[in-house]
């Protein structure tokens, strides 16, 4: 029988990994809930051998990435392709929430261009911020990412080409994210 404080303490545990894992990918965080509330319902299932296990993390993560490729593949019609989208040279004007305050640590400073970059981020499409999460988070091969996708290769490296160029020049306008 599974002791309820120790299942508490296991999620606590990685609770952030799972959220993060899935925020990247799907871009919305009622639906990284959702999909991290169901990765924790697996793991609760599993729980007798993740206790013990020293690869429960990875397992976490592997299911909160399926989960959310499953997730955004049940709602690819919603997915707009690069071919259908006019070309996005004119920015909607990025504006990060984050004030540029004086900070004078280094931690503080990391933290404020962690929370610009996922803002970015989350502001690029779908079909971009996918590849770019599971190519540079996950570390997946261009190959796996096509395959998990199942789109061409070539798709999926003019998609990663092009969301880091949105990334670079929606940073480049924040203070925040060029220190250092």
């Amino acid at each position: 029988m599974i002791d309820p404080s120790q299942f508490e303490s296991f999620m606590r545990a990685y609770q952030n990994m799972v959220f993060s894992t899935a925020v990247r990918l799907v871009g919305s965080e009622s639906d990284a809930e959702d999909i991290s509330q169901e990765v924790f319902l697996r793991a609760y299932e599993h729980y007798e051998e993740l206790s013990q296990s020293p690869t429960a993390g990875g397992w976490l993560k592997t299911v909160a990435r399926n989960l959310a490729l499953n997730h955004l593949t049940r709602y690819r019609a919603r997915w707009r392709l690069f071919s259908e989208v006019e070309h996005e040279d004119q920015d909607e004007g990025f504006a990060a929430a984050i004030p540029a305050p004086d900070l004078h640590t280094a931690a503080l400073e990391a933290a404020d261009r962690r929370q610009v970059l996922e803002a970015a981020l989350e502001k690029l499409p779908t079909y971009q911020r996918v590849p770019l999460v599971l190519y540079h988070f996950d570390n997946l091969s261009y190959e796996e990412i096509a395959a998990r996708l199942k789109v061409s290769l070539g798709k999926i490296k003019t998609d990663i080409h092009r969301a880091r160029e949105t990334l670079r020049r929606r940073l480049a306008h924040n203070p925040v994210a060029t220190a250092c």
